[in-house]
Order: structure tokens, then C-alpha cells, then sequence
């Protein structure tokens, strides 16, 4: 189907369609995969898994598998991880620190910088032959890093990445301001597979409408550790369209943050210390700021793939298109590094991350099957093309429990397809 015809917009009947054909049809899945995915600025890990010389993870992005290290000389590097000679896989381990990748199948050996060093039976080579650009390991053609975000980018003429970020760097701030130091990953990785389309989790980020009917078993839960039931109702929230699809819903949070707002379920002898952090957070940036870090909850989308959330639990959560209906998603906690040390914080907060994002959460499940049932509807396309994003479409003000943040993410999924060329911060 032509992507032109995918998104439809009715501005005088207040509608916004979206064609299921976005969700099944394989030649739009390729055309993501081209228009989008090679030339936006993706996730790949976070700082603080390459802290040391030698430190190195593997991750897959955008189809490509990928190395992110960090060479003997302390310099961040991420190159594809296929040997220039025979294409194979090399570094088959998801973590580790080595000084040299050697190839298991003809021996090629690689410094950490991704320098030819090593070769079985150098005698047969000419002598300039690891000399040669073409037998080192690729690099990425953008690598960057924002806050400890680590992202790449496979188009070498793309915009920077703080150009691609535009107004989510006021967000993201907020979030890396929660620590004195700087921001670690905790608690190891999450990983778990949807039969889904990819864009369906990233509509469902920023769905907050579907919070209380699809996850009450969370939020009785959540009544019982705070002593009242959570309710929306009479809260505040915003919508934010930051720029390049791009897209946060802030709001009052309903509940406790593990960062410095406390709740009963937590028990009394946490309520000092969450008090003192606070009152740090109000020392270093006055206390309107701190009141937003500390008592406003977050998602963030940033386009096309990677979900912030930072609300009970803070997450980074980074989904892979497979196919036009599956995804694979991962899944990091994220704290202070001042808390790491504190078993008690850690365990608060990792609790909070998988009792709801987990895998086994009480959110994730149902999401899945919430999302996999929309893909299996899909298969009614014929009859019933159209999903319907209208919600608040009748307002002139942008609500947080309305549509508009995902028809903000449609129109820029539109325009990617639609222009083919890189998008303007």
C-alpha cells in the first residue's frame, strides 16, 4: 500500500486513521527498515556497561549485530560484528572485557580497536595486507553518546545526535538529574519476545488512557502498599511533542518513586533516607525543579524505538523489529550510582521494575496480550482496514490521557516513508 494513503486525517470530522496495512504488510516493514531505521539515531547501551578498558557488550540494532567497547586507551567504540574475511559472527559473548577478538573460524585476530593484528599463516598475505581499511573491523558510520545514552546512527551524513534529540535533552535531563554522579544500569537485563508489530509498544508507551482497564490487578496492588487506591482523576499531566517524533506524557504521579517520593508500602525505615534525597534534590536545583523530578512520573518516547519510562520503576526499554508482527525487547533498570552500593534502594527499585515492566510483571503480560490481539485482528483488515487515534481531536489543547502524542509519532512515521531523506531537527 502506498504510505501516503496509510495515515488520513479529517480535520473537519475531528478523525485520524491509521491503515492496518502499517502493521502487516511486509513491504512497509522493509521500507521502515530503509527510510527510518538507516538513518535515525538508535540506542545501543549505556556508559556504565563499558566503564573499563576492554569492556565491551554485544547488542542487535536495526538487524545488525553489533560490538560496543571500550578500547584500551579508554576510547568508546562500536563496530559490526562480522569478520572482514569471511563474514563470520565474532564476538559470540553478550559481555565481557578482552584486549583482542579472535575469530573462531580461520583465526583473524582483532585489537580491541577493531585493528587487524593477528593472522594464520601471515607468510601468505602481502606485507601490507592488515594495513588495509578494508580488513579491520567496521565501524559504525555515527557513534554518540548523550547523559550515558549511547546511540549509532548507519547514516554518515545524518544530523547530529543532540540535533535528533531536539526538546527531549529538557527530559532527559530530568531524568539523569535524579543522581549526584551520574546514572548506571541496574539489576542485569530483561528480555522477552511479542508477536507484535513494533509500533504497537511504542503507541502503547504513551497510551496512559489504558492504564487502569487493561492492568487493575497492578494498581489494587499498588493500593494496598500506599495506602489508598491510585486514581487518575484530579490529576495533572501534559503532553510534549519534542521534534523528530519525539513524544513524552508527564504527569502527577498517582503512586510512590523510588528517586524521592515516598509511600507506606515501602515501610518507615526507607522514609528517612527518600526524605534526605529529596532535600538534596531541592539543595542542587531549587525546589520547583526538584518537586518535578521527584513527584512527576514520565514516558518518553524517543523515535522510533526506545521507551524511558520513569515513574514506580525507571526503565529503558528498546524494542527490535523481527518482522512485520514480531519484536524482541529489552529491557534495563536505571538508578543513581550513589544508590547502587545501598542494597535496600537497589532492591526497592528493581522490585518496583519487575512487578510491573517485568517479563512476570503485572503491566508487561498484559500488554503482550493486549498487543498480540491487535495484531491478530489485523488479520480482519480486509473488512476492517482502519485503527482509529482520534481521541481529543475535538480540543485545542494537548491532553495527557488523549491520542495526541500517537498521532504526533504517525505523522513523523508518515513523513520518514513519505520523503525518504533525513528528518529536520
Amino acid at each position: 500500500m502506498d504510505p501516503g494513503a496509510i495515515v488520513h486525517t479529517d480535520n473537519d470530522r475531528h478523525q485520524f486513521k491509521v491503515h492496518r496495512s502499517a502493521y502487516v504488510d511486509p513491504e512497509i516493514f522493509a521500507a521502515e527498515k530503509e527510510r527510518i531505521f538507516n538513518s535515525s539515531w538508535l540506542y545501543v547501551g549505556h556508559l556504565s556497561e563499558i566503564d573499563q578498558p576492554g569492556d565491551f557488550v554485544t547488542r542487535r540494532v536495526a538487524g545488525r549485530d553489533l560490538v560496543l567497547s571500550r578500547d584500551s586507551t579508554g576510547v568508546m567504540r562500536c563496530f559490526l560484528n562480522a569478520c572482514p574475511h569471511r563474514g563470520a559472527k565474532i564476538v559470540r559473548e553478550k559481555t565481557g572485557n578482552a584486549r583482542s577478538f579472535t575469530c573462531i573460524y580461520h583465526a583473524w585476530q582483532f585489537n580491541n580497536a577493531g585493528k587487524l593484528i593477528g593472522l594464520n599463516g601471515p607468510e601468505t598475505y602481502a606485507p601490507d595486507f592488515k594495513a588495509d581499511p578494508l580488513h579491520q573491523l567496521q565501524p559504525v558510520p555515527l557513534l554518540d553518546e548523550y547523559r550515558g545514552l549511547v546511540f549509532v546512527n548507519f547514516d554518515a551524513g545524518a544530523q547530529t545526535l543532540r540535533e535528533y534529540l531536539a526538546g527531549a535533552t529538557e527530559f532527559l535531563d530530568l531524568i539523569m538529574d535524579q543522581s549526584q554522579e551520574r546514572m548506571v544500569l541496574i539489576g542485569g537485563v530483561q528480555e522477552y519476545a511479542m508477536r507484535a508489530n513494533w509500533k504497537l509498544l511504542a503507541e502503547n508507551a504513551v497510551d496512559v488512557f489504558h492504564l487502569q482497564p487493561l492492568h487493575p490487578t497492578y494498581f489494587d496492588m499498588i493500593g494496598a502498599l500506599s495506602g489508598s487506591q491510585p486514581s487518575f482523576r484530579g490529576l495533572k499531566g501534559e503532553a510534549h511533542y519534542l521534534g523528530n517524533g519525539h513524544t513524552v506524557v508527564e504527569m502527577d504521579t498517582p503512586a510512590g518513586r523510588p528517586i524521592a517520593k515516598w509511600m507506606p508500602g515501602w515501610g518507615e525505615e526507607s522514609k528517612a533516607s527518600i526524605e534526605r534525597v529529596y532535600a538534596d534534590l531541592v539543595r542542587r536545583f531549587g525546589e520547583e525543579r526538584a518537586f518535578r523530578i521527584a513527584n512527576r512520573n514520565r514516558n518518553l518516547v524517543l523515535f522510533p524505538n526506545l521507551v524511558i519510562n520513569d515513574h514506580i520503576s525507571l526503565t529503558i526499554r528498546c524494542t527490535e523489529p523481527v518482522a512485520p508482527d514480531a519484536m524482541d525487547v529489552t529491557v534495563w533498570g536505571l538508578a543513581p550510582e550513589e544508590e547502587a552500593s545501598n542494597t535496600v534502594a537497589v532492591k526497592r527499585r528493581l522490585t518496583s521494575f519487575i512487578e510491573f515492566l517485568g517479563p512476570g510483571g503485572f503491566a508487561t503480560p498484559d500488554d503482550i496480550e493486549a498487543l498480540e490481539l491487535c495484531q491478530k485482528g489485523f488479520a480482519n483488515m480486509r473488512e476492517a482496514p482502519w485503527n482509529d487515534v482520534s481521541k481529543g481531536m475535538v480540543s485545542d489543547t494537548a491532553s495527557w490521557m488523549d491520542e495526541g502524542q500517537m498521532r504526533y509519532f504517525w505523522l513523523e512515521w508518515q513523513n520518514r516513508l513519505l520523503s525518504n531523506s533525513k528528518v529536520a531537527a
